[in-house]
């Protein structure tokens, strides 16, 4: 596919979800903050329609898909966003499509940022070897069995990777993005 703009001028920040089970802080959180400091979030999913989020485990909000897998190309956006909930990565993890993306993203050195279960896609697109991050803590082994090393703090940098824990950890997770991302 060709490229619509080039990833050095782009504000245009690519969120990455399966179409349900996000965990609605962990969208909003930095979408919103994404958009406060003049980038232009775009919600990336493997279909059309609306994706669901939830709040724990109680369905929350939807929010429209602007742009599916099928044509979204990694050097249309200047970063990517990982949010969490357990269903939306686990489920992401099996489209290969969605892999390659995060591959090609963390690969060619853009901004990823994977806050809670979001690490998975890290795990699944084998980007973590040699990395320093963090996740929801249940995640540890399989951090560890990516050839990761996991620490339990709230927010991690490594290069062009941020990661953290848990919803609560939104606010460092947001700056520390936006910091990447060169706000």
């Amino acid at each position: 596919m060709t490229s619509t703009s080039d990833s050095a001028t782009t504000r245009r920040v690519a969120v990455l979800v399966a179409m349900e089970g996000i965990e609605q802080s962990e969208l909003t959180g930095p979408w919103q903050a994404l958009q406060d400091a003049g980038w232009q979030p775009v919600l990336v999913a493997p279909e059309e329609g609306e994706v669901q989020a939830f709040n724990h485990l109680d369905a929350a909000d939807t929010f429209p898909v602007d742009v599916t897998l099928s044509t979204a190309v990694v050097d249309d956006f200047a970063g990517v966003v990982l949010p969490g909930g357990v269903a939306n990565p686990d489920a992401l993890r099996l489209d290969e499509s969605a892999v390659a993306f995060v591959r090609e993203a963390v690969t060619s050195e853009r901004p990823v940022a994977a806050i809670c279960h979001a690490i998975w896609m890290l795990v699944e697109a084998d980007v973590l070897a040699g990395r320093r991050v963090t996740s929801w803590p249940s995640l540890q082994t399989d951090v560890r069995n990516a050839g990761g090393t996991w620490v339990d703090e709230e927010v991690v940098r490594d290069g062009h990777l941020v990661t953290s824990r848990k919803p609560d950890d939104l606010p460092a997770f947001n700056a520390a993005l936006l910091e990447l991302l060169g706000s």
